[in-house]
């Protein structure tokens, strides 16, 4: 079973999702960080990244676990590496191939049809687990999105701003996977909400509907 956490970047998924994670006790997943150790392998083995049949079977040959914390490739610990600023944009550009989203998404449903997960992306709700019963799709203005992101890496508000536009242009316009809300997904602004506020908006929820 999966509560499903979708939205943009900066909309406070991963901060969430992990707390609400902790709050149930379920299992986390962060999807995003799955296609960052794509980005990361394609990128150390010199693959184009804009050649999807290539990273198609990259991806489905990629040993990668997560524990909530660590991400592992082959064994080895690369959390450090795929939260840097080029495998970021990596990520952005591979994660577009129907081959590579076929492959984590095949990966993922796996791993929720085997425990209780909260899982954040940005199409748990509307393509891995279209029958989640839960569904959060969480949002923030670009403003505040901005802020935050430039808060926590130290770069420039308006190069973050930029770049959190652009990225949300291509998540928004890509053919498989796109962006977006599901039809029966509770929708929450948390421009002005702390985390502690939203968790618990979203653990109430779970409650409610017999799912803790």
């Amino acid at each position: 079973m999966v509560i499903a956490i979708d939205g943009p970047a900066g909309a406070g998924k991963s901060s969430v999702a992990r707390a609400v994670a902790a709050e149930l006790g379920f299992t986390y997943l962060d999807s995003g960080a799955m296609y960052r150790c794509v980005a990361l392998a394609a990128v150390e083995a010199g693959v184009d990244l804009d050649d999807g049949a290539t990273l198609g079977p990259l991806a489905g040959g990629l040993e990668i676990e997560l524990d909530g914390r660590r991400a592992l490739l082959g064994g080895r610990d690369v959390t450090p590496q795929i939260r840097g600023r080029d495998v970021t944009a990596a990520a952005s550009r591979v994660s577009v191939h129907p081959e590579v989203r076929e492959a984590m998404v095949a990966r993922q449903r796996q791993l929720v049809a085997a425990g209780n997960y909260v899982a954040e992306g940005r199409d748990i709700g509307t393509v891995v687990s279209p029958e989640a019963p839960l569904k959060v799709f969480l949002t923030a203005s670009d403003e505040e999105r901005a802020h935050r992101r430039a808060a926590e890496t130290g770069d420039d508000f308006e190069s973050v701003l930029d770049a959190q536009r652009r990225r949300d242009a291509r998540d928004t316009a890509r053919e498989h996977g796109a962006l977006r809300a599901a039809e029966d997904a509770v929708e929450l602004d948390t421009s002005s909400m702390s985390l502690e506020e939203v968790t618990g908006r979203v653990v109430a929820m779970a409650r409610q509907r017999g799912l803790t």
